[in-house]
């Protein structure tokens, strides 16, 4: 079955398939031009695999994931929100990420967004048990797509529908696939504040020109606003994070993966009554030395 015409009919080959995963849960398949794919469930909206046009996998999916709703899956892209890891009340990330989400077939138009692009629209509103334990009404749409160059771009729009403010933190917590933490190094943090989790949220600031990895790193980079690069020296390639009205970086590591993604954690994003906020991911893989 061929959702989102509006992809589809602008290229007939870039595609978008809708199946079924072995729980029964919706997925949605993004494929462009030269065959490079993403994967996407509708349990909490998340990415589960992004694949090169010759398939290598780019994201890291742990062994151990288990797809058994509700709980998440430890892997690809999880959305936290309203809340990063346990800076508050609610469940570690909050509970987007265990939610449902619904495919949206005629979202509200996003600008010149669609051209030549496999992309779905997702939408997730709170259920009562959300209200009960975080009252607060909003709209969370969120476009995942698959551009001709194999960039993977994330937009969300949360819209405040609610009579009160409220103000939530976000991250778009992406696992990488590396061939080992000792062949990696993150630029584009020097200079930058972070937090660190591992020393009770203590503040420093980043003296080396490249991070790398000698022991565990969690971290979240202050105000960054250049791009970000992951550079994997024996898999040849580097990863390209840019984002928009995501200030901070979370990072942390383990052997054969590297999380590195756009959030807003340090200063929670507040909206008023019919204000919407944007944040945008732009994902993009090239070969290096």
């Amino acid at each position: 079955m061929e959702t989102n015409h509006s992809a589809a009919e602008s290229d007939n080959r870039a595609a978008v398939e809708v199946t079924k995963d072995r729980n029964g849960i919706e997925q949605v398949i993004l494929r462009n031009l030269r065959g490079a794919s993403a994967t996407v469930s509708l349990h909490g909206g998340q990415v589960l695999s992004w694949k090169t046009e010759r398939g290598e996998e780019l994201l890291f999916c742990s062994n151990k994931a288990i797809f058994n709703p509700p709980k998440p899956v430890r892997g690809g892209i999880p959305i936290c929100f309203p809340q990063f890891g346990n800076r508050g009340s609610l469940e570690q990330h909050g509970f987007a990420r265990n939610k449902r989400w619904i495919i949206e077939k005629n979202p509200p138009p996003l600008p010149n967004d669609s051209n030549g692009k496999a992309y779905v629209d997702l939408l997730l509103k709170p259920s009562e048990d959300d209200m009960k334990i975080w009252p607060h009404s909003f709209e969370f749409r969120l476009r995942i797509s698959l551009a001709a160059d194999g960039h993977l771009i994330m937009i969300s729009r949360i819209r405040n529908v609610n009579s009160k403010p409220f103000s939530f933190s976000f991250a778009y917590h992406t696992y990488f696939s590396i061939s080992d933490i000792s062949e990696v190094r993150v630029e584009g943090l020097e200079t930058l504040d972070y937090l660190d989790n591992l020393f009770q949220k203590e503040r420093f600031t980043e003296q080396g020109d490249a991070l790398t990895f000698e022991s565990e790193v969690d971290r979240v980079y202050l105000d960054s606003n250049s791009a970000v690069a992951v550079l994997d020296h024996e898999r040849k390639r580097t990863f390209v994070i840019q984002k928009e009205g995501l200030p901070d970086i979370g990072d942390e590591e383990y052997k054969q993966m590297l999380c590195v993604g756009g959030a807003a954690i340090e200063k929670p994003i507040t909206l008023k009554p019919g204000e919407e906020w944007t944040g945008r991911l732009d994902l993009s893989v090239v070969p290096s030395t």
